[in-house]
């Protein structure tokens, strides 16, 4: 359903994916993890639409995404997508059935007359009710995430990106949210791509997982080949360990120190 070939992105002298090739199955979810950095909300960017890849393509469905010119064509594209974003992007000015059904309106032909209802049944079906007047500011963290997951699914979208949907959650919230993932992709029958660190998320929620390091895709396969894969990089991610081929840029102060300039002549 959704296919990357040769995907390459670049923003000036940096470039961020160097060759992405990756398949999503229909009706799976397939699970991107990787280090800071390395390009997992850049592609997820690429497949929606929000970037153009410097190189490469994208085919969603038998559509080449790249070819897309057009305003009217990029909308009716991203019609059929939800998108969580990685701190939710609520509008604080709006309420939570505002917020809810933003898209409708730039992304549908709904009446408004029936945005009320739409926004009620989405927060059902990530476990909310009678908060559709409340502020984003007058919910808890978990909550927030929730409402925005209900927007993502509130168009009925064949595929929902999630970006980092457990971040900034506690451990019980985490696992509602990773439940909901579950639950939707039953429910509304979606193709699914989420970008998480959370090893403990990416076991439940993903049928496959892959592995971005340095831009590009350095393994996929199943939860379990990942658990039992003696792959140095992968393990040393799927483990959290600090030591390993994977090297961490840490700022040496000591050096710092010793090579900083002696204070000026009068300096206190």
């Amino acid at each position: 359903m959704i296919e990357a070939v040769g995907v390459v992105k670049r923003f000036g002298p940096r470039t961020i994916l160097r060759g992405i090739d990756l398949k999503v199955e229909t009706g799976e979810t397939l699970v991107i993890i990787g280090g800071s950095g390395c390009g997992k909300s850049t592609f997820l960017k690429c497949v929606i639409g929000l970037h153009a890849p410097s190189a490469g393509r994208v085919v969603v469905d038998g559509l080449d995404v790249t070819k897309l010119r057009t305003e009217s064509e990029i909308a009716d594209y991203r019609r059929r997508f939800g998108y969580l974003f990685q701190e939710g992007a609520l509008f604080d000015s709006m309420t939570v059935a505002d917020n809810i059904t933003f898209g409708l309106k730039y992304l549908t032909d709904v009446p408004k007359a029936e945005y009320r209802k739409i926004a009620s049944d989405s927060l059902a079906l990530v476990g909310l009710k009678d908060v559709e007047d409340f502020k984003p500011s007058e919910l808890s963290g978990g909550m927030k995430k929730r409402v925005a997951l209900a927007r993502a699914i509130a168009a009925r979208p064949e595929y929902i990106l999630y970006d980092e949907p457990t971040t900034g959650l506690d451990p019980i919230m985490s696992d509602v949210i990773n439940d909901l993932i579950l639950d939707l992709q039953k429910q509304l029958k979606v193709t699914a791509i989420v970008v998480t660190h959370d090893m403990k998320s990416a076991y439940k929620v993903g049928t496959r997982i892959a592995m971005f390091h340095e831009g590009r895709a350095l393994m996929t396969g199943t939860p379990e080949e990942f658990r039992t894969t003696d792959n140095p990089f992968v393990r040393q991610f799927v483990d959290g360990l600090s030591q390993g081929p994977i090297k961490m840029k840490l700022k040496d102060f000591e050096a710092d120190e010793a090579h900083a300039a002696p204070p000026a002549k009068g300096a206190r």
